[in-house]
């Protein structure tokens, strides 16, 4: 009878850990399906198709036009927007569809996104299979998913005015909180498959010192993410195209022509690309100072993974970034920055899970 309870108890256990690895591969799939987006959004920024579509219809705009009356219909809508107006006026409705279909593909995997989640949360939920400390951070990030849709066409609407041209602000809030739903669905698909974590008493001084370094690069690095923001929003890629220096000075003659001086940090396109290639140095210095010092403690085989990956993802990064501003932001190499810069985000998120487990 003991020998049929230890069975059946090994039992659910077993299942435990199915279910937390299936758990945590299904908010992985989330994962990758959030950098796609981030990928397809940043090419549909940089060939200026994210104002093609002017209305918001989650469920029925899940079908392109059909036919061609109604290419004719949403292509007029278009000719109404003051981009097409003082921008795009001579374009035909071929061109039109180029940038409709990054536009519509950018919408359709966040619609993907909602029932690639929504549908095994549900089926987990009613297979009683989440526990209560679970279920109210998925719901969060569900949450965070709308908001985020939502955050997506308000950005659209700031372009559909006189100016045709989106929001700074309002760009850096939807790219950062794409950052924030990856990085949640992350962090808890990465608890779910983690071991048991050891006993505080077994971190030493010098590991607890290099958790809280890790985590101020992975702020700094978020940081960033929003300064990459401000620079799309503003073109302010194309202003300065020369390395290491900004047209032969290190702080650009026109960092502060704007008055009040605070707007340049947020209006002004050379300060803004300043703060972004300062933020970038910083980071040149302590990533790999960070790298150095953890190669002297005594870590296990994947935190040691991690860290180097780190270090090989941050040099592609910054050979991305440097490359993108003096090809005066070409799409392709553009569009992989942006993706470089999710890529250095989720890697330093792996390290800061390791460093803890």
């Amino acid at each position: 009878m003991q020998r049929c309870d230890n069975i059946s108890k090994l039992q659910e256990l077993d299942m435990d850990s199915n279910t937390r690895r299936q758990i945590a591969h299904w908010l992985m799939i989330c994962c990758a399906m959030v950098f796609a987006t981030l990928v397809v959004g940043g090419v549909t920024r940089l060939t200026h198709s994210g104002l093609s579509i002017v209305e918001w219809q989650p469920l029925i705009g899940a079908l392109p036009p059909l036919n061609a009356a109604e290419w004719n219909e949403v292509f007029l809508k278009y000719q109404q927007t003051p981009e097409f107006l003082k921008v795009n006026h001579g374009m035909n409705l071929d061109e039109f569809k180029t940038i409709f279909y990054w536009e519509y593909l950018h919408r359709l995997l966040g619609r993907g996104i909602g029932l690639v989640f929504l549908l095994p949360f549900l089926y987990f939920l009613l297979r009683r299979k989440i526990d209560r400390t679970l279920a109210p951070k998925l719901i969060g990030m569900f949450l965070l998913g709308g908001l985020q849709g939502a955050m997506g066409w308000y950005m659209v609407k700031s372009g559909l005015v006189d100016d045709p041209r989106v929001s700074q602000y309002r760009l850096t809030a939807h790219l950062g909180l794409a950052f924030v739903i990856f990085a949640a669905m992350a962090w808890v698909a990465l608890g779910l498959l983690a071991e048991r974590k050891k006993s505080l008493a077994s971190e030493s001084p010098a590991l607890r010192v290099a958790q809280a370094q890790a985590s101020g690069l992975l702020l700094l690095v978020f940081v960033m993410v929003l300064s990459g923001g401000l620079v799309a929003g503003l073109h302010a890629g194309l202003t300065y195209n020369s390395f290491p220096l900004m047209h032969g000075y290190f702080i650009p003659p026109d960092i502060f022509m704007l008055e009040p001086r605070y707007l340049n940090f947020f209006n002004n396109p050379g300060t803004v690309q300043f703060d972004h290639r300062l933020l970038a140095w910083l980071l040149i210095i302590l990533l790999p100072l960070f790298w150095f010092r953890t190669r002297k403690l005594s870590l296990t085989p994947r935190a040691r993974m991690a860290t180097h990956g780190l270090l090989a993802v941050f040099v592609l990064q910054i050979a991305l970034g440097i490359s993108t501003l003096l090809l005066v932001v070409p799409v392709h190499l553009a569009a992989t920055h942006q993706a470089g810069a999710m890529v250095l985000f989720a890697t330093l998120l792996w390290l800061n899970h390791e460093l803890r487990v």
